[in-house]
């Protein structure tokens, strides 16, 4: 039997998804593009503040707020491929899905909640 001790490191020491991801309003098509080095924590948060009616992007929050949690799907678009290369870098792979995702889904204006090119989180 493992330890707590032993637990947690492992959770620790596990490879955590980074990669893109959306939270799509289904009633009107308009999505928040995201990304993340840890995909797990921001779309747990998205939920969370939008629950308690707190989100930072007020326009997500009205339509929320309007059109119910069933009107909403989270979902990841696409993780990092991690290779086993020494010149990997985690954060530049990211980065080029990330362009890859804005330029495909353009979430600007009538398509979408995000304010700017800027989707990282943590």
């Amino acid at each position: 039997m493992k330890t707590r001790k032993e637990i947690n490191l492992e959770y620790k020491e596990r490879v955590k998804p980074a990669g893109v991801y959306q939270v799509k309003n289904i009633a009107n098509g308009k999505i928040l593009l995201g990304s993340s080095l840890n995909l797990e924590g921001p779309l747990n948060r998205h939920k969370f503040v939008l629950k308690i009616g707190s989100h930072t992007n007020k326009a997500l929050q009205k339509d929320w707020d309007e059109l119910g949690p069933d009107n909403f799907v989270f979902e990841i678009l696409e993780e990092v491929q991690v290779r086993d290369d020494p010149n990997f870098n985690l954060k530049d792979e990211l980065t080029l899905l990330e362009m890859i995702w804005l330029e495909k889904l353009e979430p600007f204006g009538e398509r979408g909640y995000n304010l700017n090119a800027r989707i990282r989180e943590a």
